[in-house]
C-alpha cells in the first residue's frame, strides 16, 4: 500500500493497512487502498499481484484444512493471554484447520537491536524528506526544527515524556552509509529467508498465529509507556514487510486483546479467507464501551 502522504518513521517497516470493525470491511477497503503510486516507489512491486478486490476470499469454511503454526517462541507467557490463545487454538481445530504445534519462527527475537537501528536512521532521513515537501504555513521543516521547537515548548508537548527516540534519530548518518545498510539487510535475512519463509516452508503452513499483544495499559508516568507483555508478536512481519492481520480473540478485564494470522509475501488473501472463517465462527466482538478505570495488574 502507498505510503504517500502519511507522516514516517521507517519506510522499510511500517505502511498503512485497513483497520475496520470486521474482516470483511478490511477486504473492501484493501480492494481500494492497493495499487501502484507513482510517488511511492515501493508499490511497483505490487503491479499484476495487489487486487482491486478481495471479496471473493471471505470464506466460512477457509480453516477447513488449511495448515495453521503456532509460534509458541513468540507467544509471552502471561497466562491470561496464553488461556485466551488457546481458546483460538481449539476453535481453529474445531473448523476443520490442521494446527502444527510447536511451529517457532527462528530468530524472531535477534535483531531487535538492528530493527531499532534502521527505525532511527529511516525515522531522520523520512522524516526530513517529509517536512521538506510541506509548504511555508508549517512551522517545521526537518527532524532538527520540531526537536528545538519541542524543547522550547515542552511543558505543553512533553509535560510527562521526552523525545529520546527523536534525538537519537538526529544523530544519525545518511542512509548510504554502512551501519545502516548492514542493520537493514541483517533485519530482512532474519525475519524474511531465515524467520517467516522458513518456517511456513519448514512446516508447509498457510499461516502462523500469535497473540496479537496483551490488552491497553496504563500509562506509568514514574517509569515509562511500556506495556508489560513478554512478546514481539507485530515485529517479524512489520520488519519483513509482510501481510498481517488481527481479529478479535476475547477480552481480559473487559479490554480486548487479539490474535494475529501472518504469512510470506502476498498471502493477503490466504490470509483473509483465514481470519474470516476464525472471525465469523467465534464472534469474540462486542461493542466497545467506555471503561472509567481498568485494573490491569496481571
Amino acid at each position: 500500500l502507498s505510503r504517500s502522504g502519511i507522516i514516517p518513521i521507517a519506510h522499510s517497516q511500517d505502511t498503512a493497512g485497513p483497520m475496520t470493525r470486521t474482516v470483511a470491511d478490511a477486504a473492501i477497503l484493501l480492494g481500494a487502498m492497493t495499487g501502484v503510486d507513482p510517488g511511492d516507489s515501493a508499490t511497483r512491486l505490487s503491479r499484476k499481484r495487489g487486487l482491486s478486490s478481495y471479496l471473493k476470499f471471505l470464506d466460512l469454511n477457509g480453516l477447513k484444512g488449511a495448515r495453521i503454526g503456532v509460534a509458541r517462541n513468540m507467544a509471552g507467557s502471561n497466562p491470561r493471554i496464553l488461556k485466551i490463545f488457546e481458546t483460538c487454538i481449539e476453535a481453529m481445530k474445531q473448523l476443520g484447520a490442521v494446527i502444527v504445534d510447536p511451529a517457532d519462527v527462528k530468530n524472531f527475537n535477534k535483531f531487535s537491536e538492528s530493527e531499532m537501528e534502521v527505525l532511527h536512521y529511516e525515522f531522520k532521513a523520512d522524516l526530513n524528506t517529509y517536512l521538506k515537501s510541506l509548504d511555508d504555513r508549517v512551522y517545521v521543516h526537518s527532524m532538527e526544527d520540531v526537536i528545538r521547537f519541542n524543547e522550547e515548548n515542552d511543558d505543553k508537548v512533553m509535560p510527562y515524556f521526552g523525545q529520546e527516540h527523536m534525538t537519537m534519530a538526529q544523530e544519525r548518518g545518511s542512509l548510504k552509509e554502512r551501519k545502516y545498510k548492514a542493520a537493514l539487510a541483517k533485519n530482512l535475512r532474519l525475519s524474511r529467508k531465515q524467520g517467516i519463509d522458513a518456517t511456513i516452508r519448514k512446516y508447509k503452513l498457510d499461516a502462523i498465529v500469535v497473540p496479537s499483544g496483551g490488552p491497553a495499559w496504563v500509562i506509568d508516568l514514574a517509569n515509562g509507556d511500556a506495556p508489560n507483555w513478554d512478546m514481539q508478536s507485530t515485529s517479524p512481519a512489520a520488519v519483513a514487510g509482510y501481510p498481517h492481520i488481527t481479529v478479535p480473540a476475547g477480552y481480559i478485564f473487559g479490554l480486548p486483546v487479539g490474535i494475529s494470522f501472518f504469512s510470506t509475501a502476498w498471502q493477503e488473501p490466504t490470509l483473509i479467507r483465514l481470519a474470516y472463517a476464525f472471525e465469523q465462527a467465534t464472534q469474540f466482538r462486542r461493542q466497545p464501551r467506555f471503561l472509567p478505570t481498568a485494573n490491569l495488574n496481571v
